[in-house]
């Protein structure tokens, strides 16, 4: 069954204004109707730090909602080796910590550069691949899944992730497939989406305004690969065909958790309980 939730990202800027806490992040998600919470440590730092870790798994418990997935940063793009080993037994310890919240699920990023031309996805692709495939080793003892996001433009386009994932070649090792964000690698959301659906453990539901290039309005909006321009959208308002996405994931047969991905400009516990509204309705519509 479709389960509907919300990233702790998405309250982000309450969290991190000290507004809220991430444990009461946990308990908004549970009063506004979500069935699981995304744990995205922004806004709060989870290194180094059991007792929050210990927090949100019990005050995850007490609400009556699920945790789905840990997400952090990553970058195997390195300029030594030493730097490259140190940062794979950074994100192992990430693990350690999925394993302490009690997810299954876990998602890294593989790499970043200011080129984002397919000759340098190409060139760094072994490593990366490298890196991940000893990670979800790594994780697969504690029954983790870990994932790479379709973000960051280098590891972006629906053909590179999943190369990917295919060259990792690890059961255990899959795709956080976020339907607004192959909008940054100017492509379809439903098709990039169909494509990729067969990889995904989870499916991040974001939503974008989108600009031509001869219509760029300035602050508050980011380029894509092409040149167009994006900005955050509530889940719903913007550009992304959501009746079309969750049809192709209902189609799919996809059964787990859709996490809202909110990053607009508009209040965040606004537009967070009117995804959730949103989203929870078209799911139902479509009968998933």
């Amino acid at each position: 069954m479709i389960k509907v939730g919300l990233s702790s990202y998405s309250l982000e800027r309450a969290i991190a204004s000290g507004e809220m806490s991430v444990t009461d992040a946990v308990q908004w998600i549970a009063d506004h109707g979500g069935s699981h919470m995304e744990v995205v440590p922004a806004g709060y730092d989870l290194s180094d730090n059991p007792e929050l870790i210990d927090a949100i798994r019990l005050k995850a418990e007490d609400a009556g909602i699920e945790l789905s997935n840990y997400a952090v940063g990553a970058n195997f793009i390195a300029d030594n080796e030493e730097a490259y080993e140190r940062e794979v037994g950074r994100v192992m310890r990430e693990v350690d910590i999925a394993a302490r919240l009690g997810v299954k699920r876990m998602r890294h990023d593989a790499g970043w550069s200011d080129e984002h031309s397919v000759r340098c996805f190409n060139r760094h692709l072994g490593r990366m691949a490298d890196a991940c495939r000893r990670i979800a080793d790594y994780a697969a003892p504690y029954g983790i899944t870990t994932s790479i996001e379709n973000h960051g433009y280098l590891v972006q386009g629906s053909d590179r992730v999943l190369t990917l994932v295919q060259a990792v070649d690890r059961p255990n090792f899959k795709l956080t497939m976020d339907i607004g964000n192959f909008m940054c690698a100017d492509e379809d959301s439903v098709a990039a989406s169909r494509r990729c659906l067969p990889y995904a453990s989870m499916v991040h539901v974001k939503d974008f305004y989108l600009r031509h290039p001869a219509r760029n309005p300035g602050e508050g909006w980011f380029p894509t690969t092409r040149g167009n321009f994006l900005r955050g959208a509530i889940v719903g308002h913007g550009d992304v065909d959501m009746p079309g996405v969750m049809a192709a994931i209902r189609d799919s047969g996809f059964d787990g958790y859709l996490s809202i991905e909110f990053e607009g400009l508009e209040d965040c516990r606004q537009a967070s309980r009117m995804g959730l509204d949103y989203l929870s309705r078209l799911a139902k519509e479509l009968g998933m």
